[in-house]
């Protein structure tokens, strides 16, 4: 069973793999979470984190607990209709999952799909490995590259991200809540990030705004 650990080195593994030497490192939630650990123990591979809806500390027991129900779903059923529908809601919003009246959105129907595509014990193994993880908390304030934190205001990880926020240099993270929106920012709302990440990524000399974007930013100054 691996652990967070393990994760984290797999990406060094991936990384010298390809030959790549310090990266720009975008992850969602539980991958938010191993790529800021992989940051913490490897920081001279990481330029930069771009982290949605990112965990941090341990697991509460609510978490826990349902994780655990869900990887003692996922031995004995497979990527059933529950796991399949705890995991949705964890990561949108109502709005796109749906209700009696409103169907659920394309993007909802593609991750259903996603889900059955994935390996059941893969997915188990996963869980198992994020209830055991740690706080990182701790040493978060000695992480110094730079860090853009973004988080759906109807996240279940959005205190979670405010915490990770807290806890982070200022001089080096900057953290954007986007309304009406669940975890996966990327999917929902993937308009809401383009500025903050034009910004971001010019920090880095890695973008240069067209004018055309330029007035576009001033007409909605």
């Amino acid at each position: 069973m691996p652990s967070v650990d393990d994760l984290a080195d797999q990406v060094l593994e991936v990384l010298n793999f390809f030959g790549l030497g310090s990266v720009m490192c975008m992850g969602v939630a539980a991958g938010a979470y191993v790529l800021t650990l992989f940051a913490m123990k490897y920081r001279q591979r990481v330029l930069g984190l771009i982290l949605v809806s990112p965990l941090c500390r341990a697991p509460s027991w609510t978490e826990w607990l349902v994780n655990k129900v869900m990887s003692n779903l996922l031995y004995f059923y497979g990527m059933c209709g529950v796991v399949k529908e705890l995991l949705l809601k964890r990561y949108f919003s109502q709005e796109v999952r749906g209700s009696v009246e409103e169907p659920e959105s394309d993007i909802v129907q593609a991750c259903r799909r996603l889900l059955d595509e994935r390996q059941s014990i893969s997915v188990q193994q996963f869980l198992e490995a994020m209830n055991g993880r740690r706080d990182l908390s701790e040493g978060l304030r000695k992480l110094h590259c730079r860090s853009l934190i973004f988080v759906g205001e109807n996240s279940p990880f959005h205190s979670e991200a405010l915490h990770m926020t807290s806890k982070l240099d200022r001089r080096y993270s900057d953290l954007v809540e986007v309304q009406a929106c669940g975890s996966i920012v990327t999917e929902e709302q993937p308009h809401a990030m383009l500025i903050p990440l034009e910004y971001f990524l010019t920090g880095f000399g890695l973008y240069r705004p067209s004018p055309r974007s330029f007035f576009h930013r001033k007409a909605w100054a």
